[in-house]
């Protein structure tokens, strides 16, 4: 797993969404060549910044059920469209980049976090979409305390 640095993460807020508005959906993208991370939050994901070819983006929502508050994120391994082999270092791969994701999406909302340090006691869900089914499943990655960067 790389370090998390934060000067190479852009955060952008879209269509109204601001440091202080839920509902809020969280789409992480990042460069392989200059290792730069982009969130973008607003009241949706946005679709137009995956990439269609390798989909190696993380998504994640603030999730409300009775009254509870949980935060989901969706990675995508393989529809079928990867062999068994690729859908397995996907999966290795995303598990192993996992955290820094979290990390840069604590940060990226960090004024969000400090307006409201109840979410940081929130659980972290990860929903793993494979066809696979040892590649496919829903695992909890702690709270986002575990993810707090002091800088």
């Amino acid at each position: 797993m790389r370090i998390f640095d934060p000067n190479k993460l852009s955060v952008t807020f879209f269509n109204g969404v601001t440091e202080k508005i839920f509902p809020r959906y969280y789409t992480l993208t990042h460069s392989d060549l200059t290792g730069e991370l982009f969130l973008d939050i607003g009241p949706t994901y946005r679709v137009d910044k995956i990439n269609v070819n390798m989909r190696d983006e993380v998504l994640g929502h603030w999730y409300i059920t009775n009254e509870c508050l949980f935060f989901h994120a969706y990675v995508y391994v393989s529809n079928g469209e990867f062999d068994k082999e690729v859908s397995k270092v996907r999966y290795e791969i995303f598990k192993r980049e996992l955290p820094l994701a979290l990390k840069a999406i604590r940060y990226g909302d960090r004024h969000l976090f400090d307006l409201y340090p109840q979410l940081d006691e929130k659980t972290i869900c990860i929903y793993f979409q494979s066809v696979y089914p040892e590649y496919h499943g829903v695992e909890s990655w702690g709270e986002f305390k575990d993810y707090k960067i002091n800088i």
